[in-house]
């Protein structure tokens, strides 16, 4: 009697494990759409602009984004050029704005873990320009003994690029000028606009974008010296991001166009004509730069 009992336990208990198995099985399939529609895409940018005019371009192109690859899409903004590598690198976040020297610190800083999905157009052939209000100023050797402002110190754009122009024109920053830093590219023009500094270093695209607005007085200040090309900004993720996802968002930025009403906003606020892939080499030329000028060990 006590052998059919335990028997019978025993194939109770068996049934008892295998319905919970089912059960709990079923749960799994029933809480994994759930969960996939919970997640975010995190996305952050370099501070190279105002923090409201960071947030004012991204609005569209955050709504875009999400219906593209089937996400919440949230704005992290950061507080300067080093905190974004550092979202990307330790995957507080998991796509990036980068500007060509923020991806290689953020590629040498995560041991080629982040991947450059793509970049605009005009980011094939990106400059930068010296300006100035101070009428003896007309080239680059005019400058030694007076005061400069770059962007920030990790900015390609407003620092990297236009020292190693003023480094082959025989001009040490360090040496030869008062160097000052105004954390982003339209406060280093309206330093030069108010006086504050003799000339200024900044990227192109904010330059044309400051002159369309009417921000600066052109009777006053001007451009005196323009970079030759370089690839500069790119949107970058990290290698650790799903490949599907990964491919959607690739996919949804290369699909932008200005002939549909949507296409032509976002481009418009990304100051860009379209986008287009890229890839790790384009920035060969930024990091040999940086070293050079013993800003990347």
């Amino acid at each position: 009697m006590r052998f059919r009992i335990n028997c019978h336990v025993r194939a109770f208990a068996g049934l008892v494990g295998t319905a919970l198995h089912v059960l709990t099985l079923a749960a799994a399939l029933t809480l994994a759409p759930q969960a996939s529609a919970q997640s975010v895409l995190r996305v952050t940018a370099i501070p190279d602009e105002s923090p409201t005019e960071l947030q004012r371009k991204f609005k569209p192109l955050g709504t875009y984004l999400e219906k593209a690859v089937g996400m919440r899409v949230e704005f992290i903004p950061v507080t300067d050029y080093a905190a974004a590598v550092e979202a990307l690198v330790n995957r507080k976040v998991e796509l990036a704005w980068f500007g060509g020297f923020t991806f290689v610190q953020a590629r040498n800083r995560s041991n080629d873990a982040v991947i450059p999905l793509v970049q605009r157009v005009e980011d094939e052939k990106f400059r930068s320009v010296f300006v100035t209000a101070d009428p003896s100023i007309k080239r680059l050797e005019d400058l030694k003994g007076k005061s400069l402002s770059f962007g920030s110190p990790s900015s390609t754009s407003g620092h990297l690029m236009p020292r190693s122009y003023l480094l082959q024109a025989g001009i040490d920053p360090d040496q030869d000028l008062r160097v000052s830093f105004s954390g982003a590219h339209d406060a280093t023009a309206l330093a030069v606009a108010g006086g504050k500094v003799a000339a200024g270093a900044l990227n192109i695209s904010v330059w044309e974008k400051l002159l369309a607005d009417h921000r600066i007085d052109t009777s006053r200040v001007h451009v005196f010296f323009t970079t030759p090309p370089y690839h500069d900004y790119n949107w970058t993720v990290h290698r650790d991001l799903d490949p599907v996802v990964r491919k959607k968002l690739r996919d949804a930025f290369l699909a932008l166009s200005p002939d549909t009403p949507q296409g032509s906003e976002i481009l418009a606020m990304q100051r860009a004509t379209r986008f287009v892939p890229t890839r790790p080499e384009n920035y060969a030329v930024i990091e040999t730069a940086a070293r050079s000028a013993g800003l990347l060990k």
